[in-house]
């Protein structure tokens, strides 16, 4: 197992570990666990891909432009997805882009992070998947899409959102502009001590792309 390989793991564990040592206590005083598993995920995206942070500084998530998408199911009140999945409605000079498919040509990368568990078990899971916005023309055209039905006002949000395969054994997303199938990164269970790798295919950074799904 590599150095970085080993460090992911401990961010894993280090994680469920805090998720749990508050877990009860927050729900006794009726709280969501306080977790932030955006922050959470944009580390441990750092570990894998050795892509870091911008040091807190505005802009994307990570420092080649890329940005990190997380939703947690453990313990969810409400129903967890990805949020402002592709750049729309921001207004600062840092964030601003064009409002189309253009807008996505200078992201190498979006991660997607889910915890959940895994079926029919209920193991505690973690899974990133991984797109290529620049080159990936499924991904493209789903956005594509989007674009112009929020440019005619069929849809009124901002926020592009994508409904993840939550608690399920699939990688496709869903959304009304189009369900597609994603690259699969990396996949993690937690055996009751520990997380343990099933699954690691850094090629995905390279090769992945979206595919088609009903």
């Amino acid at each position: 197992m590599t150095e970085a390989e080993q460090e992911g793991l401990r961010l894993l564990d280090e994680h469920y570990r805090s998720f749990h040592a508050v877990k009860d206590t927050a729900e006794s005083l009726g709280h969501q666990v306080p977790s932030d598993t955006k922050a959470w995920s944009q580390v441990l995206v750092s570990t894998w891909t050795s892509i870091h942070g911008r040091k807190r500084k505005k802009g994307s998530d990570l420092k080649d432009g890329s940005d990190v998408k997380a939703a947690n199911c453990w313990n969810a009140i409400d129903t967890p997805r990805f949020n402002g999945v592709i750049p729309a409605g921001r207004i600062s000079a840092t964030s601003k882009k064009p409002l189309d498919v253009s807008a996505l040509d200078n992201i190498p990368y979006l991660f997607f992070v889910l915890w959940d568990e895994m079926p029919p078990s209920r193991t505690p899971r973690c899974r990133i998947w991984c797109v290529r916005p620049r080159g990936d023309q499924v991904f493209r055209e789903m956005c594509s899409k989007w674009y112009e039905q929020h440019r005619r006002e069929t849809i009124k949000s901002n926020n592009f959102q994508l409904h993840p395969p939550r608690n399920e054994n699939s990688n496709v997303f869903r959304n009304t502009c189009g369900n597609l199938e994603y690259p699969l990164l990396f996949t993690a269970l937690h055996d009751g001590s520990h997380f343990t790798i099933t699954q690691h295919d850094p090629e995905v950074l390279k090769n992945g792309a979206c595919k088609r799904s009903s």
